[in-house]
């Protein structure tokens, strides 16, 4: 074990010289032969926790930015043995799949529009070469709705998960590239002549362009595939209407599989209870009551059915997790990230088979203490019903001391 940290705080302290090289002035090329050395046979993964422990040092981010053309240089041609090609991006309608044709829509355009318009302006730097020119750079432009749908709703999922540098730095590259179109389209807009200047900025541009793409799709979709749960994809569809596509829109809406859970009891002979009294060993409640009950109580309670499909969830006023009312139906496994899928499957198994009849977890998230606890639940001869998960903020509770009586007040 010591060897591997030693292995990483050296790779950490040779990244920090490398950063400070190309601060310095080097070129890509000058660095990249040790770049490829210090991480052979290291994940992405691993060097984005370096990244991002050298930002937590103190390190800006503008710095470590120096890295993305290091990275686009030594990964090419070998990064898809890190990163298999991800069957989310295949999916019509998936977030993934539209950021994909999305990249497809803008290679399109710059390979058959802009670099052959570019070409010609080149040659002849006439006023229709100008003005078509121009046109094919503010289509280039709706990237900023690719980039805006990556930054609001993709990387604020990453940053909950723990994974800050990747989004940081990112995001600063993307503002780069949307100031070297913006750059190109002022010049085109106002020209005067620089013919030269102008043509090899736009053809700078389209290249970090190009770049972003392969970073995208090779480190960015991976990791973000690997990393969020099939509810937060739902939010993420959902929201990105309201920002917009670029060159592309999606051809179907994506529909995650799921089991109508009203449906599937009527089919096992089970009878809705809209009104009236349901009656208990210990007493009656009206089904108003119950609702009202579940969100009262300062902890937030799901049930997952026997057949592992999520079946109920309260809506307290201050819930620790946000559930959409999409999870109703779903797989369990689906509402919680790829990495911990096997972990639950584990739980849920262990409940099952009466193994275990409850299992505990507790985690720091800002000033909340969270007490996360899954328990079996079986009925009166023992078969199991399904799984009910408990979470609260026992923060307030282990600040409590001393005592207060009713007669206090």
């Amino acid at each position: 074990m010591s060897e591997i940290i030693n292995n990483r705080e050296y790779r950490q302290k040779v990244l920090k010289e490398l950063i400070m090289e190309l601060h310095d002035g080097k070129s890509v090329d000058e660095v990249k032969e040790r770049f490829a050395k210090l991480i052979e046979g290291v994940s992405t993964a691993e060097i984005s926790e370096m990244e991002q422990a050298l930002i937590a040092e103190g390190m800006p981010v503008e710095e470590i930015q120096r890295l993305c053309d290091v990275h686009a240089a030594v990964f090419k041609g070998s990064i898809e043995d890190i990163h298999k090609p991800d069957t989310l991006t295949e999916i019509p309608g998936h977030p993934l799949h539209t950021f994909k044709q999305e990249n497809r829509a803008l290679e399109k355009l710059i390979d058959e529009k802009i670099l052959p318009l570019v070409d010609s302006f080149t040659r002849d730097d006439s006023e229709d070469n100008v003005r078509s020119l121009a046109a094919a750079f503010a289509e280039l432009g709706e990237i900023d709705k690719h980039y805006a749908r990556k930054e609001n709703l993709l990387f604020p999922y990453l940053e909950k998960y723990g994974i800050t540098a990747p989004p940081k730095v990112m995001w600063g590259v993307d503002d780069e590239i949307r100031a070297g179109i913006k750059e190109v389209r002022r010049m085109l807009a106002a020209y005067s002549g620089n013919k030269d200047q102008l043509a090899a900025k736009a053809r700078a541009a389209v290249d970090r362009v190009k770049e972003m793409i392969y970073k995208e799709e090779n480190i960015l979709f991976p990791l973000v595939a690997d990393t969020l749960a099939e509810d937060e994809w739902i939010r993420i569809e959902e929201e990105s209407e309201e920002i917009g596509y670029t060159l592309y829109q999606p051809k179907v809406k994506w529909q995650p599989a799921r089991v109508d859970v009203e449906a599937k009891e009527l089919a096992q002979g089970e009878k809705p209870v809209d009104e009236g009294y349901i009656k208990f060993a210990t007493g009656i409640l009206k089904p108003e009551e119950i609702y009202a009950i579940f969100n009262t109580l300062p902890i937030d309670i799901t049930f997952v059915d026997k057949d592992g499909a999520v079946k109920f969830f309260s809506q307290g006023k201050e819930r620790i997790f946000a559930r959409p009312k999409t999870i109703i139906g779903r797989q369990v496994a689906n509402c919680h990230p790829p990495a911990s899928v096997h972990i639950v499957e584990k739980i849920v198994e262990d409940l099952q088979a009466g193994r275990k009849d409850h299992e505990d977890f507790w985690l720091r998230m800002g000033d909340k203490y969270v007490f996360i606890r899954y328990f079996a639940v079986r009925n009166e001869d023992n078969e199991f019903l399904g799984v009910v998960e408990v979470t609260q903020d026992i923060a307030p509770l282990q600040a409590i001391s001393g005592e207060k009586r009713l007669l206090d007040e």
